[in-house]
């Protein structure tokens, strides 16, 4: 029989942070590898989805998202950063960040284009990539700031790039991109005639005064800037799958029209139910940092005490710790082993990189987006591994 798999699917892997989700069941371990809540969404959205079954919300919406919902996201944004996105024209709801993105680069990049992206990187977006049956060129995020080399990047822009992607805040660094840093990416879009695509879906998450900054608010980086976004993170609801995309009327254009064949739409009564969440006071987001910021630094503290080395996230929910101490070679090796000996499951970091590149062999990937008594528990567990270091 012949080969039935497509040359583009040969070129990628599963996802290596939802294969360790079963990993983590099959050895009752604590789930400190994929990045989702394991505590309860905020009653008001709870109360509202309810509504929302009950109001008969249960057919399709409009394509490109309810209205009311647009609206509300149109709103948010005027709010927070004092641009006016028009609802009608420039915004597309979506089935999560990850349809988001996918419609975004099939909606602008063409067969043999050139996509830019920062490594390491969350896995979709190499595949991604390669399933719009474009080039992805990769610039190093350099440990332990990972800051990229100017040049490096000047360097890889040419005629064939078409966009570059960026995720800020960072997953699975934590690394929150700087205004200088966006404004010379944004130089190179504008001299390379070339597309910024943001994954902003932490935008809320940030520690320590840490400023997030969206491209699309840099002079000369509207009309050029596809920014990505999802309820899930924000509000703590990654299963209900809503996501959004910001972009000019052109841009938008082309992606409703991929979104439509792709997925059609959203869950209309999850549509309905999210217009509340973007009505939530800014304090909303102050204290859902502050929450986030307090585990991050007891994970910190009980990864340091055991031997790991780790590298404090500005933002997100992840913390990348060097597994070096530990005297493993290979970071599936070590994860495997923790899941199985340990009881904690976390991502290699060898998952956030080429397989042809070792940068990600002496790191693992843990989230802390937990309740505290999960992280407690998961810091007993690993306690142990004194004891392993001393064998």
């Amino acid at each position: 029989m012949r080969d039935f798999t497509s040359e583009k699917a040969k070129q990628f892997t599963e996802s290596v942070i939802r294969e360790m989700s079963r990993v983590a069941a099959k050895h009752k371990a604590i789930n400190l590898a994929q990045g989702f809540p394991d505590f309860p969404a905020p009653d008001e959205l709870k109360e509202a989805a309810a509504k929302a079954v009950f109001a008969d919300h249960n057919q399709y919406a409009i394509t490109w998202g309810a209205k009311p919902l647009r609206d509300a996201i149109s709103a948010k944004i005027k709010r927070d950063y004092q641009v006016e996105y028009d609802p009608e024209g420039q915004i597309t709801v979506c089935c999560g960040a990850t349809e988001g993105m996918i419609a975004a680069l099939l909606a602008t990049v063409n067969s043999g284009d050139e996509v830019i992206i920062f490594e390491p990187f969350y896995e979709n977006y190499g595949a991604d990539v390669v399933l719009c049956g474009a080039v992805p060129k990769y610039i190093k995020l350099q440990a332990p700031d990972y800051s990229f080399d100017y040049d490096q990047l000047k360097a890889a822009f040419s005629g064939k790039t078409k966009a570059i992607i960026i995720n800020t805040p960072n997953n699975p660094t934590g690394k929150v991109f700087t205004r200088a840093e966006l404004e010379f990416i944004a130089g190179l879009c504008q001299q390379f005639d070339a597309l910024a695509i943001t994954d902003e879906i932490y935008e809320h998450i940030t520690f320590d005064g840490t400023e997030h900054i969206p491209m699309w608010t840099l002079p000369g980086m509207a009309e050029r800037t596809i920014a990505v976004n999802s309820v899930s993170k924000t509000y703590s609801v990654t299963g209900w799958r809503i996501g959004f995309v910001t972009a000019s009327y052109e841009l938008t254009q082309s992606i409703r029209k991929v979104h439509d064949f792709l997925t059609v739409g959203a869950a209309a009564p999850l549509q309905t139910a999210v217009v509340d969440a973007f009505k939530f006071e800014p304090d909303y987001y102050r204290e859902l940092s502050e929450f986030y910021q307090e585990r991050r630094d007891f994970l910190i503290k009980a990864l340091e005490d055991v031997g790991f080395a780790c590298i404090k996230p500005a933002g997100a929910y992840y913390i990348m710790a060097d597994i070096t101490s530990f005297g493993y070679e290979d970071d599936i090796q070590f994860a495997y082993f923790l899941a199985r000996e340990i009881g904690v499951a976390v991502v290699p970091g060898s998952t956030f990189y080429r397989d042809e590149t070792p940068d990600g062999k002496t790191f693992i990937r843990f989230c802390f987006c937990k309740q505290l008594e999960t992280l407690q528990a998961a810091a007993l567990r690993l306690a142990k591994l004194k004891e392993f270091k001393k064998n």
